[in-house]
């Protein structure tokens, strides 16, 4: 029997032009600066270097800026997005992704300016449009955030 699955395209690192070709979010929600140590169908590592002029952090608290959690939970679908438009070899197509569930989520550090975010995904399930990853947040090595999320992958159809 054949191999079903595309070729994946030939990266294990994204910087945020590539990043930009494959995920359709900007400015303010682009949570991801980079992505390396890619492995297509598998794994990969986000990096989010958390500064202080972000907007989140102009309520989320202006005395004490704290990155809100459910953006970090977005920078690992980001991040997971990525890989999948790797594994797929989708890059320069409207490819949109939505959360279908996120399940044993937890916070155990804040985030905070100046902080670098490293958020390492696993792929738990995936090949077609449903694609199940596991992730971990981390700040110096130490855990700021884990989750397990569901998300399906559609490309957006032609207007």
């Amino acid at each position: 029997m054949a191999d079903t699955k595309p070729t994946p395209a030939p990266y294990t690192e994204a910087d945020l032009a590539l990043i930009k070709r494959i995920i359709p979010h900007r400015y303010p929600f682009l949570f991801i600066d980079k992505v390396r140590d890619i492995v297509p169908h598998q794994s990969a590592v986000g990096i989010k270097n958390v500064t202080c002029n972000e907007p989140h952090f102009q309520g989320h608290f202006p005395a004490e800026p704290v990155m809100p959690g459910v953006t970090i939970i977005e920078a690992m679908a980001q991040t997971s997005a990525v890989v999948v438009g790797i594994s797929m070899n989708i890059i320069d197509k409207p490819l949109l992704t939505y959360f279908m569930g996120i399940d044993a989520c937890k916070f155990r550090r804040m985030v905070v300016p100046g902080d670098v975010l490293e958020l390492h995904v696993n792929a738990k399930r995936g090949g077609g449009k449903i694609w199940k990853f596991e992730g971990r947040a981390l700040v110096d090595g130490q855990l700021a955030a884990q989750a397990e999320f569901t998300a399906m992958m559609a490309l957006k159809a032609d207007d």
